[in-house]
């Protein structure tokens, strides 16, 4: 068991250099079908009070799973923390700490999957570069809220982000 990592990265997928977008990238080495579970992100769990922003690689390695909860992965270099946002994304939430894909993917193709799908603090906002016609511009922590990006993830969503849409859906109970 060499290279023993928290999380586990399907054998079709293969990260490495990624000068563009934050210095590593996850490219499909073989063809990925539709709903193919991509990684599952382990570590462990801490609270958004135990946050560190100065770590190493911080946005890399931490992944918001609950409200007010993280998963932080000690080690640096674990393969699935390379993955990239984009606002036109090919790979989605299955559960708060499962990636699968949300298409069929093609040999050569980086996966990606959009932070607003798992996140809604503002811990990891930035400005993208996705150069996609969906791009926003900037990232944040509430773009979960954003009806097109509800309507264009549906069923992809971490479960608290998508109790949260859930919860913003109800009517107004009336006094």
């Amino acid at each position: 068991m060499n290279n023993q990592f928290f999380s586990y990265l399907n054998p079709k997928l293969e990260a490495g250099p990624f000068h563009l977008k934050g210095g590593c990238g996850i490219l499909a080495r073989q063809p990925i079908s539709k709903h193919e579970v991509l990684a599952f992100w382990g570590g462990q769990i801490i609270s958004i009070d135990e946050l560190d922003p100065n770590i190493p690689d911080f946005s890399k390695r931490v992944l918001q799973v609950e409200e007010e909860l993280f998963l932080y992965n000690p080690l640096i270099g674990d393969p699935a923390d390379c993955f990239n946002h984009s606002c036109d994304p090919n790979a989605g939430l299955s559960g708060p700490t499962c990636l699968i894909a949300m298409r069929d993917i093609e040999v050569g193709e980086e996966i990606s999957f959009d932070y607003a799908m798992c996140d809604d603090t503002a811990y990891d906002e930035f400005d993208c570069n996705c150069e996609h016609p969906h791009c926003r511009g900037r990232v944040t922590g509430a773009d979960w809220r954003r009806p097109e990006l509800q309507e264009r993830y549906a069923g992809y969503f971490s479960p608290f982000i998508q109790r949260k849409i859930e919860a913003e859906r109800q009517p107004a109970p009336i006094p």
